[in-house]
């Protein structure tokens, strides 16, 4: 080894001994409390709302949204904001808005360092109220089971959405790579559109029709009944599990589509590289293709069309 390798080796050797020791020494004068290492300074700010509303509409950047019932009886929104980023919420026109009134520059992002999270909690003393409408970037957004809304729509960027509320009538929820999770919920109609996120529906009655969009995430759905259900995707695949339906209409590039004690009156299943397989609770009328895919579907004549077709996926169906 050259003389010169070898003093940049020991050179890079120590500053790493040394970068060590003074995270060390950081870490030993705040009491390994990682939190007193942040150079974001955060504060708690309470915003009590007095007039009536019944719609919500809330614009974040990066603060995870949760709503809680108050229990007092008394609405109100708090945030745990930067120092140097601070919000308002007040009700204008019989809608609480919630936005945030100024913002720090990215460069200040950049050379900033935090273990917290900003958040914003409302605290809603009705349990119904008429549309929720919400913006976010990356924050995470929860909402419980607890409310009842006339219209959801969310987009979100990296965030997750977990919604557990009832919608009497849309439920449109657009997350890029973030998860979207509905579970025990009802609604009328329900849009749901991820890139590389999950979604996962269980236990949801809808009286009107359920569309699921995806690029690569997968999707599952679990104990799920509704008019129709159509999903769109390229290569996240599609778990099916007891959905009962009227119609179905799946259609993958190469994600694999699983059923498991499924039914409808009609099935329309296409996909390219993707098998498609699982259980159906009754006799169809299979239309099958497949180019250089194995094909194995009972040989029944009478019931719904089921109608597959695959490019190299493999095709195979039973009857429960």
């Amino acid at each position: 080894m050259r003389s010169s390798t070898r003093r940049w080796l020991i050179a890079a050797a120590v500053l790493v001994v040394v970068g060590i020791a003074a995270c060390g020494v950081a870490m030993a004068k705040s009491n390994w409390d990682i939190n007193e290492l942040s150079t974001v300074k955060y504060e708690t700010n309470t915003v009590n709302i007095g007039g009536d509303f019944r719609s919500i509409r809330i614009v974040s950047d990066t603060e995870d949204i949760k709503f809680v019932p108050a229990e007092d009886g008394k609405c109100k929104v708090v945030f745990l904001e930067r120092e140097d980023e601070k919000h308002s919420a007040e009700v204008q026109n019989g809608t609480l808005v919630v936005t945030k009134t100024n913002s720090s520059k990215w460069y200040d992002r950049v050379f900033s360092f935090s273990t917290r999270s900003p958040s914003i909690t409302v605290y809603l003393p009705k349990s119904e109220y008429a549309v929720l409408d919400i913006k976010e970037d990356t924050g995470d957004i929860t909402i419980p089971k607890n409310f009842e809304f006339e219209s959801i729509d969310i987009s979100v960027s990296t965030g997750d959405v977990s919604c557990n509320a009832s919608v009497n009538e849309l439920l449109r929820i657009k997350a890029s790579t973030g998860d979207i999770n509905i579970e025990r919920a009802t609604a009328g109609d329900i849009d749901l559109t991820a890139s590389t996120g999950r979604v996962n529906i269980k236990s949801v009655v809808c009286s009107g029709d359920i569309k699921v969009v995806v690029s690569t995430g997968k999707s599952f759905l679990t104990d799920v009944s509704c008019r129709s259900l159509e999903s769109v995707g390229d290569t996240g695949d599609i778990t099916l599990n007891h959905v009962i339906v009227q119609k179905i209409l799946i259609e993958r590039t190469t994600g694999d589509v699983s059923f498991e004690k499924c039914d409808a009156a009609e099935l329309s299943i296409r996909t390219d590289t993707g098998d498609v397989s699982g259980s159906l609770l009754s006799e169809k009328i299979f239309i099958t293709k497949s180019n250089t895919g194995k094909i194995d579907v009972p040989e029944t004549v009478t019931g719904g069309k089921c109608e597959i077709t695959t490019d190299t996926g493999d095709i195979k169906i039973v009857i429960q």
